[in-house]
């Protein structure tokens, strides 16, 4: 497992989609496009819809692809907050660099997530309940990319 390509990778969600930055010129029709560059490593994350959604975020290094992360989710109920998933979204660590942490708990929301294997190739699950009723959930899935 590369530790400078994880830390690179929390660094990148927290500057895009959770850091709320401004989007990228979509790259297919009605795409939301969101890019971080450090060096030789670039960062994109893609996704199509809003309250029913999918996406994939990717990292290329020199322009080859290495490593990425499709996910596909939707809002169940209501009361959902994009703004607390944001939140949670900010929480990475270098641990659980897939989404968030395993639970985050503020004003009435509890997001939960977990995640079977490892970067290289990995599966998981996340939602969020307020008041303990769930509003809104996500799977995902990915790993390292080798050509």
């Amino acid at each position: 497992m590369n530790r400078n390509l994880i830390e690179f990778l929390c660094r990148a969600k927290k500057s895009t989609y959770a850091g709320k930055e401004a989007e990228s010129i979509p790259s297919r029709p009605n795409s939301h496009d969101l890019a971080y560059k450090e060096k030789e490593l670039t960062y994109i994350d893609s996704y199509l819809g809003s309250n029913k959604f999918a996406g994939e975020e990717a990292i290329w290094e020199n322009e080859n692809p290495i490593w990425a992360m499709n996910y596909v989710g939707r809002v169940v109920a209501q009361g959902f907050s994009g703004d607390f998933l944001k939140e949670v979204l900010l929480h990475v660590s270098g641990q659980m660099p897939f989404r968030g942490p395993l639970e985050y708990k503020n004003n009435g929301f509890i997001y939960k997530c977990t995640v079977n294997g490892d970067f290289d190739w990995f599966q998981g699950q996340e939602e969020i309940l307020y008041n303990k009723r769930k509003i809104y959930e996500c799977v995902f899935h990915g790993g390292s990319i080798i050509n």
